[in-house]
């Protein structure tokens, strides 16, 4: 039942990747650390206009904390992560040549940057097996009965066990996706999931 999950969701899911805008896997970074309490939207709003002016560690730095803010203001708690913006840039010029990182250990040493960032990018940027879980991959895997958990890293860790290896760079985007359009936290789109057959959500065993 796993794999038919997983291929239903691959046929209706063309594209499973980041809605974050980037051209770089700086500019990646970047938006992923903005991205926390914010909607993707947004964030390639703030982006656009920032990574114009912007778009490598160097020139963020230049910029300073206080224009780095009025940049990224319309984001949730922007003053923090102005400042690990900059802290950041500052490490990736350092320590890593301004390049971004390319293991977990490395990447989580970054201000601003948890599991769930980490994973994105390595994910996105490396092209590496992860699952990034926010809340759309929690509620779906939950619902869906794909794991029971409590937690997005027991999520996460019960997740990358079951999924067949041909999804396996995929999973994650495509529960996401999922979750973001079809599956969504109030109202559940059931009479139009392609997964309707299958869901334990949606036989009342959730």
């Amino acid at each position: 039942m796993i794999y038919q999950i997983f291929k239903i969701l691959s046929s209706a899911i063309k594209n499973p990747t980041t809605e974050l805008v980037y051209s770089s896997n700086f500019e990646l970074l970047i938006a992923v650390i903005l991205s926390a309490r914010t909607t993707d939207k947004t964030v390639n709003k703030i982006t656009e206009k920032l990574f114009k002016i912007a778009n490598t560690p160097e020139k963020i730095l230049k910029l300073k904390v206080g224009a780095v803010k009025k940049y990224i203001k319309s984001s949730g708690f922007f003053n923090t992560k102005a400042k690990n913006i900059i802290a950041t840039c500052e490490i990736l010029v350092k320590n890593f040549n301004s390049q971004i990182p390319t293991t977990r250990e490395a990447l989580e040493k970054l201000p601003g940057v948890g599991r769930k960032t980490a994973n994105v990018i390595l994910n996105i940027a490396f092209n590496e097996p992860t699952i990034a879980v926010d809340t759309h991959v929690f509620r779906v895997a939950n619902r869906l009965g794909l794991v029971k958990s409590k937690t997005p890293e027991e999520t996460e860790l019960k997740l990358l066990k079951i999924v067949p290896k041909k999804f396996a760079k995929t999973a994650g985007n495509l529960l996401l996706l999922h979750g973001r359009y079809t599956c969504l936290a109030q109202k559940p789109k059931c009479k139009i999931c392609p997964l309707s057959k299958l869901c334990a959500y949606k036989f009342k065993i959730y």
